[in-house]
């Protein structure tokens, strides 16, 4: 077994490895103490590829509307320039979508960042904690005077994005390899992103509805949230949305104002 490297060492071998302008570091050496030039920069070649195939693997959408050509150069650029901070490669690529809102050459598809928020948005609804989702029952058992004093408990995984774009239809459309429609990009759409067993879902919210299940979840209680939504759009069904939310498992108890 080989002995772990030192920190000295790491601290040394590390910082050309995203860097092909740098040269091989004096502590990297071959057999007698020769040059290992063409071994680091094969290492460093295989990091590289390793972390742009993590980018790959979380953003598939992305790289599917992008092409693979497009997508790994854009890839390689975000790699040199944000180094992994985990040892988790699921971890990695976060920054991603805001690099791609200022990519030079993704300027053409203003929408393209947003459909990677949503990516990104699904592989940690993925791997949140397991929870069981707040039964129908349980809110029908609240009289209606005590309604409007409810708060609601997200479950681990439920996350709600905006987006000035049809970010969710773009999504939807590029993660299953069916054939694209064509697709109005300029309609604003929300994303509500839950997990209420095994699988990942992502609904798109009715006008007003990113702003009540915002609220619901930063822990406005369900007037104010309600409330909100109304001002956002004068027309918002509060039954319908909340009903449509504890059937996604947006939530997993009642916290205050639940007089039970």
């Amino acid at each position: 077994m080989l002995p772990e490297p030192s920190l000295p060492f790491a601290a040394a071998f590390a910082p050309a490895l995203l860097d092909p302008a740098r040269s091989t570091p004096s502590v990297v050496t071959g057999p007698n103490g020769k040059a290992a030039g063409r071994r680091y920069d094969v290492y460093r070649n295989n990091v590289t590829v390793s972390l742009i195939d993590a980018l790959a693997a979380v953003y598939p959408a992305v790289q599917r509307i992008t092409g693979p050509e497009f997508f790994r150069a854009m890839a390689r650029f975000h790699v040199r320039s944000h180094p992994p901070t985990s040892p988790l490669l699921f971890e990695y690529g976060r920054d991603f979508p805001a690099f791609i809102e200022a990519y030079e050459h993704a300027q053409d598809m203003p929408w393209l960042a947003d459909v990677a928020r949503i990516e990104r948005a699904w592989l940690d609804a993925y791997h949140a904690a397991d929870a069981a989702p707040l039964s129908p029952a349980r809110l029908s058992a609240v009289t209606p005077d005590h309604l409007a004093d409810l708060v609601f408990v997200p479950h681990p995984a439920a996350r709600c994005l905006r987006s000035q774009y049809a970010a969710v239809t773009i999504f939807a459309a590029n993660r299953d390899g069916a054939p694209l429609p064509r697709i109005d990009a300029s309609t604003p759409e929300d994303a509500l992103i839950t997990r209420p067993a095994f699988d990942v879902t992502v609904h798109r919210l009715p006008p007003g509805g990113a702003v009540f299940a915002d609220g619901l979840i930063s822990g406005l209680s369900l007037g104010e949230a309600a409330a909100s939504a109304l001002d956002a759009a004068a027309g918002f069904d509060i039954a319908a949305n909340i009903a449509g939310l504890i059937e996604a498992g947006t939530f997993i108890s009642l916290a205050c104002g639940d007089p039970s």
